[in-house]
């Protein structure tokens, strides 16, 4: 008697999380990464900036609108390259080029303005679309660094 009411409950707890599963699913099929994004400091874990992420032609572009400046922080991207340098880190494009692959966006890069350095990149949202899991990655997403940015209203 005991087996059965364990089978029961075994099956029921199998029925809900997959019942959850497809509901997850169908909510992160239609949902988008576009709209603002509140970037949070590794180490203080302290908000940075606040990012607008757009689609243009099927892609995804972000750009730094808003930044919670700590002392010492530069306003320019000194340690940037190319068209990017000593560009301001207001309005400075740091992720670019990101292509929808299923539940995520990838083939893109994204850009460090801490140090001038860009890495490959993907994104994913979480939690209903309320927080962004975003990962830079050099050669192959083992090697990486993710971040969790937190869904924002326009600032």
């Amino acid at each position: 008697m005991k087996q059965n009411l364990y089978a029961f409950l075994a099956l029921s707890l199998l029925i809900s999380f997959s019942a959850f599963g497809a509901e997850s699913a169908a909510v992160s099929a239609t949902a988008t990464p576009v709209g603002f994004w509140k970037t949070i400091d590794d180490s203080t874990h302290e908000p940075r900036a606040i990012v607008e992420i757009k689609e243009v032609d099927g892609k995804l572009f972000g750009s730094i609108i808003k930044t919670f400046p700590k002392e010492g922080d530069k306003t320019e991207c000194v340690e940037c390259s190319g068209d990017k340098k000593n560009k301001p880190i207001i309005g400075l494009e740091i992720i670019w080029d990101l292509k929808k692959d299923g539940d995520e966006w990838n083939g893109g890069q994204i850009l460090d303005p801490k140090n001038g350095k860009t890495y490959k990149a993907k994104i994913s949202l979480q939690d209903n679309g309320e927080k962004l899991k975003v990962r830079g990655f050099i050669g192959f997403s083992l090697l990486g660094r993710t971040q969790t940015w937190l869904k924002s209203s326009a600032p």
